[in-house]
């Protein structure tokens, strides 16, 4: 097995000498954030938009990249030029530095850079999946933050149930995945997400953002009861791009089967992908 670079802190090192100190927020505390994107035929794909988010949850949880954008362009481009992986995931992370006394924000942060191999889904995922939902409100939930310990807690959950994710739901109202935004196509052919205290996804903004496609494409909170008489459903996600969701909570969305509309969207995002 190729052993891959990465980039630590202000070096390309092998991945097996990568580590961090015990005393780093993100061990002591789960603190720090991330972002993900990928790249097809050696071309990051959406790499502004995830640069953007990526600054935005490190402004929004008071630490400090110390690199600009285009610094971090050049790493990357780096990066994916020592691995000479093709069709990859690439992570930026940003722990929350090494502190003292396992509880007080050091002034420095400590960034990760890491490639792997990914395989890429080359069209709709038609067997789509089953989701079961659960009531939960991620906190910093505008951040991409490290802390999944309630979707890791809730695999027993998910497994008894026969589903093959969670869906977030709070005071009745659809959120989100723990990995990926979630829509709903109503009877009336609306095509909605939820605008309030989820992430804000970069498939998902760049679905809101389609033109021309026909379809009235809505960030708005809807219910649960919503959700249920949906006509179709799909999550949206780096790796999925959009996957249709034939069932929730035991009852089938719509015919069952992914519909129309999903399958006309998942075309139109992998023309724009390229």
């Amino acid at each position: 097995m190729r052993a891959n670079t990465v980039f630590l802190n202000h070096n390309f090192i092998a991945e097996a000498q990568a580590s961090l100190l015990v005393t780093d927020l993100s061990i002591q505390r789960g603190y720090g954030i991330f972002d993900f994107f990928k790249t097809i035929n050696g071309k990051p794909v959406f790499l502004d938009d995830h640069l953007t988010r990526f600054y935005n949850s490190a402004k929004k949880m008071h630490l400090h990249i110390s690199q600009t954008p285009e610094e971090l362009k050049d790493i990357i481009t780096e990066l994916m030029q020592r691995n000479n992986l093709p069709d990859s995931g690439i992570k930026m992370t940003l722990t929350g530095g090494y502190s003292a006394d396992a509880y007080t924000l050091p002034a420095t942060q400590n960034l990760i850079i890491t490639q792997t191999a990914l395989t890429l889904p080359k069209g709709l995922q038609s067997d789509g999946i089953t989701l079961i939902t659960y009531p939960y409100q991620r906190q910093f939930s505008e951040m991409k933050t490290l802390d999944y310990a309630m979707a890791i807690w809730l695999q027993p959950l998910i497994k008894e149930n026969n589903a093959d994710d969670v869906l977030y739901q709070y005071d009745g109202f659809v959120k989100e995945t723990p990995r990926a935004n979630f829509f709903i196509v109503t009877t009336e052919g609306e095509v909605v997400t939820a605008k309030n205290n989820v992430l804000s996804g970069v498939i998902r903004k760049n679905i809101l953002n389609l033109k021309d496609t026909g379809f009235q494409l809505t960030a708005r909170d809807f219910s649960l009861e919503e959700l249920y008489n949906a006509s179709e459903a799909f999550i949206t996600s780096t790796t999925k791009n959009i996957l249709p969701v034939l069932k929730v909570d035991g009852k089938a969305i719509g015919d069952g089967k992914a519909g129309k509309i999903t399958t006309q969207l998942s075309a139109l995002l992998l023309r724009k992908i390229g």
